[in-house]
């Protein structure tokens, strides 16, 4: 083997991990931030552990609470609103991406405050049609408002309320 394919062999191959060391790089994974189980087990994967030792890493961090799921989606919940102004319909699809239970994602909502949410859905309205005041076309410029909206995840009901009082 010439130097340069062992180089390239070495780089691209992942170490192996025994079941101790797993647990201590996860404990710090997941002592980062918020982790759900999913991210967990995509991590465990690509660590190439085996399926019982999964498990038992796993089992592991739920003893230690350092994988809590109601946690998670508090603060994923939280996070999003109040960071990235998604409205509930966007939050919710990421917590069901993430694997979280219906009842996680209950707990996850009722993290934000109902007047806050509203306050935060009016700055959003207002900072988009300043955004788009030089669009000629009502018409246009409420199907622009609305798609920015949906995308972001608000109700349609909300959105429809906001653009009668246009």
């Amino acid at each position: 083997m010439t130097r340069i394919n062992y180089l390239y062999s070495m780089k691209n191959s992942t170490p192996s991990y025994t079941v101790d060391q797993a647990k201590e790089k996860l404990e710090r994974y997941c002592a980062y931030q918020e982790r759900s189980h999913r991210q967990v087990e995509e991590q465990l994967y690509k660590m190439r552990m085996i399926p019982q030792a999964q498990e038992v890493i796993i089992t592991h961090l739920i003893q230690l609470d350092f994988l809590n799921e109601s946690r998670f989606a508090q603060a994923y919940s939280r996070g999003k609103f109040r960071i990235k102004k998604w409205g509930k319909k966007r939050i919710t699809q990421g917590l069901k991406q993430h694997g979280v239970s219906a009842y996680n994602i209950k707990l996850g909502l009722a993290q934000i405050d109902p007047e806050a949410y509203r306050v935060t859905f009016q700055e959003l309205v207002k900072k988009r049609l300043a955004e788009l005041s030089n669009e000629g076309n009502s018409t246009k410029k409420k199907r622009k408002l609305f798609d920015y909206l949906t995308y972001r995840g608000w109700e349609t009901e909300l959105i429809y309320e906001a653009l009668a009082r246009l």
